[in-house]
């Protein structure tokens, strides 16, 4: 039986620090509008941090993860590695736009995890955030033919444990500092039992939160 750290890390490792192209695409374009001293929480292996170097980010770029420092980032982008289930050893106050991509889902306490976000943000300060989406079709499908979310049965476990829909969002966010969460959606998401997108079928029409299988949100820090 592995300890707790080990079982994090092992967590870490299997869900390989990366997410679905339509995942960053869609995450870069809520970016276009942000600026300022950023933290990704939750950097993974660094790939969303190289497309935003694209843009160019206008602001320094901080990343903390528990895993260790990818060698592809540049030395300007610092990298923090810490247990994200913890308190990140960072000062208040110290950003302007936090992105929190894929990765709440791999902890284990929400409000924690959004006291912190409050406590490291400016006040007028942005979070955006991406998740698996709990209210798509296919979401709902394994929800009553398996007994669990799609996106956290069988083999995903323990890498995935924490599912939450919009209502918990709203919930958190209204508890813990921030506006009221603008939801949008990936419009990528695969149909119930098979490897066929939604969107293929459909020549791109069906879209929004039954089709989608990631959500994202942005809120500001009040």
């Amino acid at each position: 039986m592995r300890n707790l750290r080990e079982q994090r890390i092992h967590a870490a490792e299997y869900s390989g620090g990366i997410s679905s192209a339509p995942i960053y695409q869609h995450a870069l374009s809520l970016c276009q509008v942000l600026q300022g001293d950023l933290l990704e929480f939750g950097a993974g292996k660094g790939l969303f941090v190289q497309e935003l170097l694209k843009l160019p980010w206008p602001g320094s770029i901080t990343c903390a993860d528990l895993l260790s420092r990818p060698e592809i980032l540049p030395e300007k982008i610092r990298w923090i590695q810490a247990d994200l289930n913890d308190p990140v050893p960072l000062p208040d106050h110290s950003f302007d736009v936090i992105i929190c991509m894929e990765t709440i889902a791999h902890l284990e306490n929400p409000r924690f995890l959004f006291r912190e976000f409050s406590r490291l943000l400016r006040p007028g300060g942005t979070l955006l955030l991406t998740m698996p989406n709990q209210e798509s079709l296919r979401a709902f499908t394994a929800l009553v033919t398996g007994g669990h979310f799609s996106a956290f049965r069988g083999i995903a476990y323990p890498a995935l444990i924490t599912a939450l829909v919009r209502l918990d969002f709203e919930r958190i966010c209204e508890e813990t500092g921030f506006t009221s969460p603008a939801f949008s959606y990936t419009n990528s998401g695969l149909m119930p039992k098979l490897h066929l997108s939604w969107q293929s079928l459909s020549l791109g029409l069906l879209k929004g939160r039954l089709f989608s299988d990631n959500l994202a949100f942005v809120a500001r820090k009040i």
